[in-house]
């Protein structure tokens, strides 16, 4: 009587045996015959998962602990790359300064690349605005008006109320806080004559009274350099 069914051929391919009482790697699941079952024989890609040896960095010869289920070598390369202190570590580092601003990565480039956009630092992968969900010129855009609601104030000094805009706006707070004050107030005193415009718009009214502004003072300055100029 025969049994078809019964044992099961080894899964290295050079051996292929049937074994009649099979061993199921434990890391990598697949089976083996009774000379093929341990890891280094059967060169088992997932044995490092069942390894528990503390690999040690080949620099500084300090042991790097590694979290379970992770690849040794991934360890030791982050150990390198950030904490390690020998001389080829640390120069190393030196040169790869440039860190990816984007959140959760830790690449680092030789040079600086620099979205035009945010003015932040990022990697070749994540240089583009797209792929670090840029923001950086509603920011700029932003921060702008914020200075153009403050210089208009300053400029016209001798009004007095001016004069106290700005030492209201200004007060004890930083000039960070002072310009996102000033353009909360220019905001709200927009509103009320506006109704309902999207930021977009206050955006842009901002940016056609500082074109304005900036004209007036270049105005004012051409006529106090001409009359320096006239002789007495």
């Amino acid at each position: 009587m025969e049994f078809p069914d019964l044992g099961k051929h080894c899964s290295v391919s050079s051996c292929n045996k049937l074994d009649f009482l099979p061993i199921k790697c434990d890391a990598c699941g697949q089976i083996f015959c009774e000379e093929h079952y341990q890891y280094a024989v059967h060169n088992c890609s997932n044995a490092y998962k069942k390894n528990n040896q503390v690999p040690v960095c080949p620099l500084c010869n300090i042991p790097i602990p590694v979290p379970r289920g992770q690849a040794p070598d991934i360890a030791v390369g982050e150990h390198i790359d950030n904490d390690c202190q020998s001389d080829p570590a640390k120069n190393n580092r030196k040169v790869f300064t440039n860190k990816c601003s984007l959140k959760g990565c830790k690449t680092k480039e030789v040079i600086p690349i620099t979205c035009n956009e945010c003015t932040l630092n990022f990697c070749l992968k994540h240089r583009h605005p797209a792929d670090h969900s840029c923001e950086g010129k509603l920011a700029a855009v932003r921060k702008k008006n914020l200075q153009a609601v403050l210089s208009r104030q300053k400029q016209s000094g001798a009004s007095s109320q001016a004069n106290g805009f700005v030492s209201q706006v200004q007060g004890n707070m930083s000039d960070d806080e002072a310009l996102a004050r000033a353009l909360a107030l220019s905001m709200q005193e927009t509103s009320m004559n506006t109704n309902k415009l999207t930021q977009e718009e206050l955006d842009l009214a901002l940016a056609r009274q500082l074109q304005a502004s900036e004209t007036e003072t270049a105005v004012g300055g051409t006529r106090n350099q001409r009359d320096r100029c006239n002789v007495s």
